[in-house]
């Protein structure tokens, strides 16, 4: 049972699972009165970890989505969510490095016509009339 005691090594089978889960990207965990636990490529890198943002999330118990400017993370897109308890308060907190904020998916979505049309020589791509038969 998690609590806002948790140690790194109660933390610990939730963090690796995590970690599997989504391809082994970086997974960070911590309760909220003990140190947590930092997980990179399939191991335990830090079992005495305080991030910043981490500890953000259990202080205002909402989900941050941030690039942090200090800590091990630092300049790259991060996603922390809160462990509430039964009542809703933080208990401690959880977070990912966040890969859809590595993404602009609006820069992409402003040039797709431009992309579209280096690719296939017209947009929308292909017209009816621009298939040939190896590309069916």
């Amino acid at each position: 049972m998690l609590s806002c005691s948790a140690e790194a090594h109660d933390l610990e089978p939730i963090v690796l699972a995590v970690h599997e889960l989504i391809h082994r990207l970086p997974v960070t965990a911590k309760s909220r009165d003990r140190d947590g636990i930092r997980v990179e490529d399939g191991r335990i890198i830090d079992r005495h970890y305080n991030g910043p943002i981490l500890l953000e999330a259990i202080a205002k118990n909402q989900q941050i989505q941030v690039t942090p400017s200090t800590g091990p993370y630092k300049g790259v897109p991060v996603r922390v969510t809160p462990l509430r308890d039964g009542r809703g308060n933080a208990i401690g907190a959880i977070g990912i490095v966040d890969i859809t904020g590595i993404f602009d998916l609006a820069t992409l979505m402003e040039h797709q016509s431009a992309i579209l049309k280096q690719v296939c020589g017209k947009d929308p791509c292909p017209l009816e009339s621009e298939q040939i038969d190896s590309k069916r």
